[in-house]
């Protein structure tokens, strides 16, 4: 046998007892450590937590956390445009809120995952509802004075509901 064959039959030997036992990855998270993090709200609006908010309560948080990036009234920032945009016809089109998203839903859990960036998940959930409702109501899909809650935001019929073919379609209600 070369050197070589020796030696890689060697190590291959020396490895086979590390790989039997597996690779050592941690140990398994229960469902108490993985509940803070299981915060999805499907289409549905299953799972959406307790408490509302306003337009007009919308438009104070977002002047504080949002505007720097979105822009003065979500109509365009250094970041995402979120008010507005014409129809989508190509990959340019601007897609915003309206144009784009096809539940209200997702928008509020959007919003409660990832903003206001840096700062993911640090707002509550009456500001997530309020920011969402601000954002619905300059996009014209609810009036200045409807609330947003868990009862009232899975009503909300986004323009572009049918614009998407759902990759999951078995989990839609």
């Amino acid at each position: 046998m070369s050197t070589r064959k020796a030696l890689a039959a060697a190590l291959a030997l020396a490895c086979s007892g590390a790989f039997a036992a597996g690779p050592n990855l941690g140990k398994p998270i229960t469902p108490a450590e993985m509940a803070p993090w299981d915060i999805s709200i499907p289409p549905d609006g299953a799972g959406l937590p307790l408490g509302g908010g306003t337009p007009a309560q919308g438009e104070k948080i977002f002047a504080q956390k949002c505007a720097a990036c979105h822009g003065e009234n979500a109509r365009g920032g250094r970041n995402a445009t979120l008010v507005g945009g014409d129809k989508i016809v190509n990959m340019d089109s601007t897609r915003t809120i309206a144009n784009f998203w096809p539940y209200a839903t997702t928008v509020f859990d959007y919003i409660r995952r990832a903003m206001p960036w840096p700062q993911p998940r640090s707002l509550t959930d009456n500001e997530v509802y309020a920011l969402t409702a601000y954002i619905l109501s300059e996009n014209k899909l609810i009036g200045p004075d409807d609330s947003m809650n868990s009862e009232t935001l899975p009503k909300v019929r986004m323009p572009n509901r049918d614009g998407f073919i759902l990759r999951f379609p078995e989990k839609i209600q």
